[in-house]
């Protein structure tokens, strides 16, 4: 449980960083994954991010009408779309990015190297111990 309540806490601290910047959690959460996978199709960008693709095709429509992305049909399968940034785009990743290596920096001030390490095996072995 009290993993879940931090988990929780530190995921409504995040996006509240982010609103702050002019983002939301769920706008990072797919430019990082678009950009991170130069062109994503819809069905494998959902999977990415952990979302249904009805809920997906919501932030991707918002995302385009504020011209932050563009979809097209893939050339080679016209049944599946292809995901890219525009310009604009780009420029809230970047403005997000660095919010996120900020509040990443916040999060972990006081914690020493060594104990961040032994956390993040202590989180590796709770998702394998759930079959994550």
């Amino acid at each position: 449980m009290n993993l879940a309540r931090t988990a929780k806490l530190v995921a409504q601290a995040f996006d509240a960083a982010l609103v702050e910047v002019g983002g939301t959690l769920p706008v990072w959460v797919t430019l990082l994954s678009v950009k991170s996978k130069e062109l994503a199709n819809q069905r494998e960008l959902a999977g990415m991010i952990g979302i249904q693709g009805a809920t997906l095709t919501h932030h991707l429509n918002a995302m385009e009408a504020q011209g932050l992305l563009t979809r097209r049909r893939d050339p080679q399968n016209r049944r599946v779309h292809q995901v890219a940034l525009t310009e604009t785009g780009e420029a809230l990743f970047e403005k997000l990015r660095l919010e996120a290596v900020a509040f990443d920096k916040r999060l972990r001030a006081g914690l020493p190297d060594d104990r961040l390490a032994e956390f993040a095996e202590v989180l590796a072995a709770l998702r394998a111990n759930v079959g994550g």
